[in-house]
């Protein structure tokens, strides 16, 4: 059964830094497109980022662009979204997820994963 695991979440003052971490336990981890998402007004989740699943396209919402950086490690079955500059409003649970449906083009909606963590809480202090 694939399972999605995060991790990484924590208190930061605001200009702080955190490193969220996702361990997806799937031997065809490498065919995979992994995203990021949040909780937000009006939505359940938002996106924040993606990594194709050749690690050579990246993806991030407006909010986060330049701020956070996604990467990916196939050898170790890892996402991970580097988090710099923070502020008060990046305080959510951070979802990981994964989609193996391999379609092309940006993959920002939540509906197009299929699997998903449990989440892991980011709480941004002013």
């Amino acid at each position: 059964q694939v399972q999605l695991v995060e991790s990484g979440g924590g208190l930061v003052q605001a200009g702080g830094s955190l490193r969220l971490s996702c361990v997806v336990s799937s031997r065809t981890f490498i065919t995979s497109t992994m995203g990021w998402f949040r909780p937000a007004p009006g939505k359940e989740r938002e996106f924040v980022a993606a990594v194709s699943w050749s690690g050579g396209r990246l993806d991030f919402s407006d909010s986060v662009k330049v701020r956070f950086t996604i990467s990916r490690d196939n050898t170790k079955n890892t996402v991970l979204l580097q988090m710099n500059s923070l502020k008060p409003e990046d305080t959510a649970v951070y979802y990981c997820a994964a989609d193996w449906t391999q379609q092309i083009g940006p993959r920002r909606s939540p509906s197009e994963y299929g699997y998903w963590g449990q989440g892991t809480q980011v709480t941004v202090s002013s």
